[in-house]
């Protein structure tokens, strides 16, 4: 049998650990891409780990070229991160002649992944997004009073939030909280979208995953059951959407064509019972999503149809997707369970008995700094003795430093 390409996959959290395990179905030798093997994925058993400096940036460059040197071959590259995608397409004429890759053109991978353009592109192209406006600067602020409320206030380049330096989404009840905190946000975040609510619990939102060749497109439809925070969260328990999923997969397939895109994507939906239609809430660009292996629980393989496709082998048989499984995200949201037929099968994202050091690694930590924050209450808390001529009640111990000092 023929040595197989290695695929090369940008950051391991429960995102990149899905894509892995996925490849390994197939037997694809993978290699993770990381800052630090803290992350559950970098102790999967079905990849090698190599630390880079960071994941953006002409350093990720230098750094993804001297792994390819390394290999000898020329490997497939799956990002599972967004600055990661930034920097690809920036770099991506530098990048092509060492990795196997496919993106949307440079100029539509900067305007979907920017909030405010992606909603004028849609609102020109007949795309049903939510109602939503942009500000740019505190004048901007007088549009607020054109939307109804509650509403959801974004950035609209995600690069702040990303480095920590704003928060990625805030829910607002009226036009007066709203006004107040864009006001605020405007000055330190940048540009801002202020998008109305679409009514409806976490069930109503729905997602499609999936990867375009040139002629080819896999494609799996899903439904959230939870999210977390509730509302405006991450994915925290999902299953597929069988019922909706050709509604969902003809609104992917006109966005597709939209925007000419080529590779690993997916949109976020909501279902707005009000006009009873599905809008798109957001794109993701270039890489895959943070439930991406529930396509794989459910039949469809997304990544390994991206490392096919890159590799020039012939797509997989197109199965219709089984709605025999759920994901979640972890234990955490075990409540989710309750909404299930009794005979579909759970998967924990961290935990696989074949696999099981991901889980290990991801709960023990959890576990860990559960602890280290619950002693370092309790240390806080806990009266200390006094020293001869001193009152007990003037010792007060520095948190900072208890938490520091904890082993």
């Amino acid at each position: 049998m023929p040595k197989m390409t290695h695929a090369v996959v940008v950051r391991g959290e429960l995102n990149g650990l899905g894509v892995i395990r996925s490849l390994a179905r197939a037997g694809i030798p993978t290699v993770l891409v990381d800052t630090t093997r803290a992350r559950a994925a970098a102790w999967s058993r079905f990849c090698d780990f190599q630390r880079v400096e960071r994941l953006y940036g002409a350093g990720l460059v230098d750094d993804l070229l001297a792994l390819q040197a390394r290999l000898g071959e020329r490997p497939v590259l799956i990002l599972t991160d967004e600055m990661a995608v930034t920097t690809v397409s920036q770099y991506r004429d530098r990048l092509a002649a060492a990795y196997r890759f496919a993106l949307p053109a440079a100029e539509m991978v900067s305007r979907l992944g920017d909030k405010a353009q992606f909603q004028a592109f849609a609102e020109a192209n007949g795309v049903p997004v939510p109602r939503a406006v942009a500000l740019r600067q505190e004048c901007d602020l007088a549009k607020l009073v054109d939307l109804r409320f509650p509403a959801i206030v974004k950035p609209a380049d995600k690069r702040g939030v990303y480095f920590g330096e704003t928060e990625r989404i805030h829910r607002v009840a009226d036009l007066a909280a709203c006004t107040k905190l864009c006001d605020r946000l405007v000055r330190s975040a940048g540009e801002l979208v202020v998008q109305e609510w679409i009514n409806g619990p976490d069930s109503n939102i729905f997602f499609s995953l999936f990867h375009q060749g040139d002629d080819q497109l896999a494609i799996f439809s899903g439904r959230k059951l939870i999210v977390h925070p509730p509302g405006i969260g991450s994915t925290a328990f999902c299953v597929a959407a069988a019922d909706e999923a050709a509604e969902i997969e003809s609104l992917t397939r006109r966005f597709i064509a939209l925007t000419q895109y080529r590779g690993l994507g997916g949109l976020e939906l909501k279902f707005d019972s009000v006009h009873r239609r599905f809008v798109v809430v957001e794109p993701t660009v270039g890489r895959t999503d943070w439930q991406e292996e529930i396509a794989t629980l459910s039949g469809v393989n997304i990544p390994l149809a991206a490392y096919r496709y890159a590799m020039g082998l012939p797509p997989l048989p197109r199965t219709p997707q089984a709605p025999t499984a759920a994901w979640q995200a972890s234990i955490l949201h075990w409540r989710g369970r309750t909404a299930l037929p009794s005979r579909m099968r759970v998967f924990d994202g961290y935990w696989r008995l074949r696999d099981p050091l991901p889980a290990l690694v991801h709960y023990g930590t959890a576990i860990a700094k559960r602890l280290t924050r619950r002693r370092a209450r309790h240390s806080t808390n806990v009266p200390q003795p006094a020293e001869a001529g001193t009152a007990a009640s003037s010792i007060t111990p520095n948190p900072t430093t208890v938490v520091e000092n904890l082993p």
